[in-house]
């Protein structure tokens, strides 16, 4: 099993600030992080996405990069298809996509223009276009969205392109199995995903497909300094019955103890994510580059 560790900034990441961004990249590129996950927030103080990993592939040549997650409700498959086939090829095949449904908040499904009930309907029925778009070859299709015979020029340098599902209800789970490629946990503890991953085996099961074993990967959020009780509070209440602690560990010591619980129920892909803003960021990368060597 192949042990590969990422870095998220999370919801940390200063929107447009290249004196920021730039370095950061540089850092974890130079310090042999596996990866880069970015998150999307419409409304929130975060670079857009694709955007801010194009411009981190321009300044980069090793480093993998990922949306954690992208919302796929509300964008357009052929479109969507087309600018992230061009990411994958202009980065030497270095993209990672994943998709969720988005959070459930009134202002971030104002910005996609999708009404929660209609955000599952949409995601099943896109998510299969984008794989058929990426074939290159022509694509014929009548539903929410109608296609006669449109094929795309431009694929992905990656072939599959493989596509991971966030997601921790129990539908969401078997979405993961049925339509997924991975499955990339978050707010969770390795005993959560190892009760869950059933789930997503057994739904792969039943529609004839199976996930790579090595396509199960976790964020793991961390800090460096005792737990805001305000955030500890959040924490009780997205897992009820889990100690904030039990999600969060505190200090590279308790950081490098997760890593390894998590390898230790077959999540291979790890991506430290912090939930307080380092005050330098290349000191604390530094100190988490010393976790790398789990990376085998």
């Amino acid at each position: 099993m192949k042990i590969r560790i990422g870095f998220g900034p999370g919801v940390l990441a200063p929107s447009g600030d290249p004196a920021f961004f730039g370095p950061f990249v540089d850092d974890l590129e130079r310090l042999g992080f596996d990866s880069l996950w970015l998150s999307e927030r419409a409304a929130g103080p975060l670079p857009d996405p694709v955007a801010a990993i194009a411009f981190a592939a321009g300044r980069t040549t090793r480093l993998k990069l990922g949306t954690s997650v992208m919302v796929l409700p509300g964008r357009n498959p052929a479109l969507l298809a087309k600018q992230l086939a061009s990411l994958d090829a202009l980065s030497g095949g270095r993209f990672l996509p994943a998709f969720g449904l988005g959070v459930a908040d009134a202002t971030e499904q104002q910005a996609f223009g999708v009404a929660r009930g209609e955000r599952s309907p949409w995601f099943e029925e896109a998510l299969p276009l984008l794989r058929r778009f990426w074939t290159g070859e022509p694509v014929f299709h009548h539903g929410r969205f109608e296609y006669d015979g449109l094929a795309l020029a431009v694929t992905p340098t990656q072939q599959p392109l493989s596509v991971w599902l966030g997601g921790a209800a129990p539908g969401e789970l078997r979405r993961v199995g049925r339509l997924g490629d991975g499955w990339l946990a978050s707010f969770c503890t390795p005993e959560s995903v190892a009760a869950d991953r059933p789930v997503i085996e057994q739904a792969a099961a039943a529609a004839e497909r199976e996930i790579d074993p090595e396509h199960f990967g976790a964020m793991v959020l961390y800090s460096m300094t005792p737990l805001d009780p305000a955030f500890a509070e959040m924490l009780a209440s997205r897992r009820p019955g889990t100690k904030p602690d039990e999600i969060v560990p505190v200090g590279v010591d308790a950081i490098r103890e997760r890593l390894q619980a998590f390898t230790e129920v077959g999540f291979s892909k790890l991506v430290l994510v912090p939930v307080t803003p380092p005050g330098n960021w290349t000191a604390e990368l530094t100190d988490l580059s010393a976790l790398l060597t789990l990376q085998t």
